[in-house]
């Protein structure tokens, strides 16, 4: 990245709309005899960053295999300045595991020093999640999609078979997983960034109506279930990636990013309980979801957008328990819950 480039500085000058970067690093780990990065305990480190989506879309994947003692990780401080993300420092006491000093590079500061350490001349962004190999010293991947889709097969030969058997993203349900991570991704996962980064009127509602249109879609979608998950009775690939959008909905986008047309817990009573039922239920959603991250990171590292970088208070609570509704809909429904 040239010095010259504001690392928030991400719409388009022109036409003030927000354009994501592809992914520079795109290897994949693979057992196949004679693959270049082979699934191996204790060889590969993922950096994440417990602000970030994409980066959460890891964490939850790694837990929900059984990869906790095969590949370790480390979280970057929330505040992301100028040389992008950095290593929270020894006597920094954050919230969450893993937060602190780089453990295989004790020396760097930042995320980007991996970066420039495996190619001098690098020239994109320094993101999260990063999956590097601590062998042969190179990043393997900083594409979250690609690196999820490691973790739910290619390390299966050296997992007890509780989480062998566990399937993200089963046979038969595959072409309606991908179909559905198209309009997500784009409309929500991606929407929300589409509409909070825009600098112009016209960005900005040209990203927004989509944006709702496809939640009342998944709202539709959710209402017409009978099982707790997006897909049936087990948790798969859907509910994870759009679960790391919908759980920062209510405490950063609605009012960081402007989606405030509605609020999940008082506009989408079917998105509210799948998103509840996952956050309490399920320990790998719960145990990887960092409130002070996301809340600081997104209201104090965007000062184009907050430049007093002030953090909301609310709302209270972050999330409701799953038998707990807003007054708004307790009254809607005559005080049921």
């Amino acid at each position: 990245m040239s010095g010259s480039s504001k690392i928030t500085g991400w719409a388009d000058s022109k036409t003030g709309e927000f354009k994501r970067g592809q992914s520079a690093f795109r290897s994949f780990i693979s057992k196949k005899p004679g693959a270049e990065f082979p699934p191996e305990k204790g060889r590969y480190h993922l950096y994440v960053s417990y602000a970030c989506p994409w980066a959460h879309r890891t964490l939850i994947a790694r837990q929900l295999k059984g990869l906790e003692e095969i590949i370790p990780y480390t979280s970057v401080h929330w505040h992301m300045q100028e040389k992008g993300w950095r290593f929270a420092t020894t006597d920094e006491k954050l919230p969450g595991a893993h937060v602190g000093p780089d453990p295989i590079h004790p020396d760097y500061t930042h995320l980007r020093d991996i970066y420039f350490a495996v190619d001098p001349e690098y020239k994109g962004r320094f993101t999260v999640p990063t999956l590097y190999d601590i062998k042969q010293k190179k990043i393997v991947s900083n594409e979250s999609s690609e690196i999820i889709r490691m973790f739910y097969t290619e390390f299966d030969d050296i997992l007890p078979e509780e989480y062998k058997k566990v399937d993200l993203f089963p046979q038969h349900l595959q072409e309606e997983i991908e179909s559905t991570n198209d309009w997500t991704y784009n409309d929500i996962n991606n929407g929300v960034y589409k509409s909070g980064f825009a600098s112009t009127q016209e960005a900005y509602e040209s990203a927004i109506a989509p944006l709702f249109a496809s939640l009342a879609r998944v709202e539709s979608h959710l209402a017409s279930q009978s099982h707790p998950y997006y897909f049936g009775n087990t948790v798969t690939e859907a509910d994870i990636r759009l679960f790391t959008t919908i759980i920062r909905f209510d405490p950063v986008y609605v009012q960081h990013f402007k989606c405030n047309i509605r609020d999940i817990r008082s506009g989408f009573p079917a998105i509210h309980k799948w998103v509840r039922h996952l956050y309490w239920s399920v320990p790998a959603f719960h145990d990887t979801t960092q409130f002070e991250h996301i809340k600081r990171h997104y209201t104090r590292s965007h000062t184009q957008i907050n430049p007093p970088s002030i953090t909301p208070v609310g709302p209270l609570p972050d999330i409701l328990p799953e038998d707990e509704e807003v007054e708004a809909v307790n009254a809607a429904l005559g005080g049921k819950k």
